[in-house]
């Protein structure tokens, strides 16, 4: 019955036209759709992994998480109706137009819409980035990851753990509660910040060379105010990259060289370290910012204690199960 990993990522706008040339010119995905008032999105074989829609107020649609079968679907919604939570079958057309199976769709606390489905199509034609870049690290451990908004962590945090069966992989109580949860190898598919309010932080993609995020990050910097983050490096994943900001209001992180989880032996923690070992300078915040200045003195911390993160995989199975075995 548990959720395998991010399939998907729903998204309401009225610039569409921003999001189109901000998906394919920065971020590197293949326009599938330009049809009415929807935009959909490649990053490798699946037939859509991003999905903008012109409908609704401007945010955050819905999140669509894989499960491994039409079993394991209707054991989930069992599940979620005997704890009271609203559960619907979706129509055929609806699941045709996320190019999957079967799905079914409810709310989290909060009043995010979730859906989980079963049976992604696979493309025919070969993934054409948007531009010269590697590709997208998906397979196994879906797209990326989703982090939340929550006006209330504690409300969040047994629904998503204890309901949908997300695994806690780190978490932070000081100066706010951030969860950080896995249900794959990639150390965190989902994560919700207790900021206080409602909806999209950012998602993150995951590329396979460091150059893509660097000529990426010299892309986002031609454009007056697409930058939020500056380069750098966390703590906890050890992922390397910049977040920009979405034609949306929200983030988008750009990254690579996460490390790769065993959920098998994976202890959950708190972390102490600050979000970042290096760069991710808020350039979103004022630079007499309470906040900024904190989150500086955190990477600076870090520096003088020598924090380092351990070198990334190195992208290739069959040379990473090699080096293990040894």
């Amino acid at each position: 019955m548990a959720l395998a990993s991010l399939g998907y990522i729903g998204v309401r706008s009225s610039r569409t036209a921003d999001w189109q040339s901000f998906a394919t010119d920065l971020l590197g995905m293949q326009q599938v759709d330009a049809g009415g008032k929807v935009r959909a999105f490649r990053m490798d074989d699946r037939k859509q992994r991003l999905i903008v829609s012109a409908e609704g107020d401007e945010g955050l649609d819905f999140m669509g998480w894989e499960i491994e079968s039409a079993e394991a679907l209707d054991a989930l919604a069992s599940r979620l109706e005997n704890a009271g939570v609203a559960v619907r079958l979706e129509a055929v057309s609806l699941a045709d137009q996320r190019h999957v199976t079967r799905l079914i769709s409810f709310a989290d606390p909060e009043g995010n819409r979730l859906e989980v489905f079963c049976g992604p199509e696979v493309a025919s034609e070969p993934f054409l980035a948007g531009r010269p870049i590697s590709g997208f690290k998906t397979g196994s451990l879906g797209m990326g990851h989703a982090v939340l908004h929550a006006r209330d962590v504690d409300v969040l945090l047994p629904f998503y753990r204890d309901l949908l069966g997300f695994q806690v992989t780190d978490y932070g109580l000081k100066p706010f509660k951030l969860y950080f949860f896995h249900l794959n190898g990639r150390h965190h598919s989902f994560a919700m910040v207790g900021t206080g309010r409602r909806g999209m932080h950012h998602f993150m993609v995951e590329l396979l060379s460091l150059d893509d995020v660097g000529q990426g990050y010299d892309l986002a910097q031609q454009d007056e105010g697409r930058v939020a983050y500056t380069l750098g490096r966390h703590s906890n994943d050890h992922m390397t990259s910049f977040y920009a900001n979405s034609p949306s209001g929200f983030f988008v992180e750009y990254g690579w060289g996460a490390r790769v989880i065993d959920p098998a032996t994976w202890e959950p923690h708190e972390t102490f370290d600050g979000p970042s070992y290096w760069g991710h300078d808020r350039l979103y915040m004022p630079e007499d910012s309470p906040d900024r200045a904190r989150l500086r003195e955190m990477r600076l911390d870090a520096a003088r204690r020598g924090m380092r993160a351990a070198d990334p995989a190195s992208n290739c199975a069959w040379l990473d199960s090699i080096v293990s075995n040894e």
